[in-house]
């Protein structure tokens, strides 16, 4: 069986591949659901997917079984979908799934096998990260790119990080090596409340996202919901002397802007675990 299965192939204009994958660089849920949300909002259409055959360790992300209208059982696998949509002014590709475990070249190939046979003029990946930043503040979004032409026209910082990548960073690089430019959209979400879903964060890549093609979807419903977020961790957050101290650092800090790029050094989650650590220990130092 080949592992890129296409159902249909759509005629688009010069389209926009937007890319998402819950796993390492989905803090929160926020990059698959912005491109979820930006997909349902301009009624996107299956057109493709990849086997998930090949590329998964069952072991590790278990598929699913569950019950059909009839009652009867199915096995409902990993995903990874190709959709398709118009936004206003701009034709679009979706890739939305989850990061594989396995053969990265190999699952590369299948996007740019899609990106070259639509004529994708460029590349858009969207990440989240667990950082330092506070939950009562804007999400910060930082943009990188390689390709000089982005940066130019977006004002994108070329990236300096080196260390451990994902799925995203291998497909930069094979976009590159088919003249596809390529950037990344990263939130930062606070490492405080990692198992929370961020609505916060999902609103700050749409915005962006949408402020880059130009266009324009309603986000009344995300806005609603970032507003329950921020209440509802900021009760948490109250709750404890503690954190609620280690959050008004990070306040301080946003307000002197005394920050430092994620994309520059992505921190481990050790790193913060030890730096909350250091913060809590210094305050039992104080009392």
């Amino acid at each position: 069986m080949e592992a890129l299965q296409w159902r249909k192939r759509p005629t688009l204009k010069q389209p926009v591949m937007l890319i998402a994958f819950q796993g390492w660089t989905d803090a929160g849920g926020a990059a698959s659901s912005a491109a979820t949300y930006l997909a349902e909002a301009w009624h996107a259409w299956p057109f493709a997917n990849i086997d998930a055959e090949d590329f998964y360790d069952f072991t590790s992300q278990r598929p699913h079984v569950r019950l059909n209208a009839e009652g009867d059982r199915e096995i409902v696998w990993p995903e990874n979908r190709f959709l398709a949509a118009s936004a206003p002014g701009q034709d679009l590709v979706f890739l939305i799934g989850s990061e594989p475990h396995l053969k990265w070249r190999s699952f590369s190939q299948c996007v740019i096998e899609v990106a070259t046979a639509l004529g994708v003029r460029s590349v858009l990946t969207l990440g989240a990260m667990l950082t330092d930043v506070p939950h009562t503040r804007a999400v910060p979004v930082r943009g990188s790119t390689t390709d000089p032409r982005l940066a130019e026209r977006f004002a994108m910082a070329r990236p300096r990080y080196e260390g451990p990548t994902g799925i995203v960073g291998v497909l930069g690089n094979a976009f590159a090596q088919v003249d596809i430019p390529s950037a990344s959209l990263m939130a930062q979400v606070p490492h405080y409340v990692p198992s929370t879903p961020s609505p916060k964060a999902t609103l700050a890549l749409v915005e962006r996202v949408t402020g880059l093609l130009g266009t324009t979807v309603a986000t009344r419903s995300l806005e609603v919901a970032s507003i329950a977020y921020e209440q509802e961790v900021s009760e948490v957050v109250a709750a404890d002397e503690d954190i609620a101290g280690y959050v008004q650092q990070l306040e301080s800090r946003i307000e002197r802007h005394d920050v430092v790029d994620p994309l520059e050094e992505i921190p481990s989650g050790d790193a913060l675990a030890e730096e909350l650590e250091q913060f809590l220990r210094e305050q039992d130092g104080q009392s």
